[in-house]
């Protein structure tokens, strides 16, 4: 017989967390963010747009979550596969999805397990990776 233990799930309180440490680290390089972070569903967990941020940053943090969550991947690696050259040049044309391939989304995972996604937008691409990054540090 085997057993199987289950991974806990992204939960609110995983989510502000998240949202904190993203909006600590852009606090200190100066630049505001939008951040969202989604469940392993798609689903929105939590979001937060800082009042300077422009407004698209919304919804380019939300795009970046829903890729990274759909592909298992940190957006940022994923940049070069939709250039005109790359393997996936029309998938962000070919699916009616929100998908965005711009650095600052990440895959959440716990115990090796997809648990959800964490996006960033308003800052440079690097930066906004940069946040995601020192965030998702901060899970823990």
């Amino acid at each position: 017989m085997s057993t199987t233990t289950a991974t806990a799930p992204l939960t609110t309180a995983d989510a502000e967390a998240l949202v904190a440490a993203a909006r600590t680290a852009a606090e200190a390089a100066g630049v505001a963010v939008a951040v969202t972070v989604l469940d392993a569903g798609g689903h929105l967990l939590a979001f937060r747009r800082d009042d300077r941020a422009v407004l698209i940053s919304g919804e380019t943090s939300t795009r970046k979550a829903y890729t990274a969550l759909q592909l298992n991947a940190p957006t940022a690696d994923l940049v070069d596969l939709v250039k005109p050259d790359g393997p996936f040049h029309s998938l962000p044309t070919a699916l009616e999805r929100p998908l965005l391939f711009i650095a600052g989304g990440l895959p959440v995972h716990r115990d090796g397990r997809l648990i959800g996604a964490l996006g960033i937008g308003g800052g440079a691409p690097e930066q906004d990776h940069s946040f995601a990054t020192a965030a998702l540090a901060q899970l823990g």
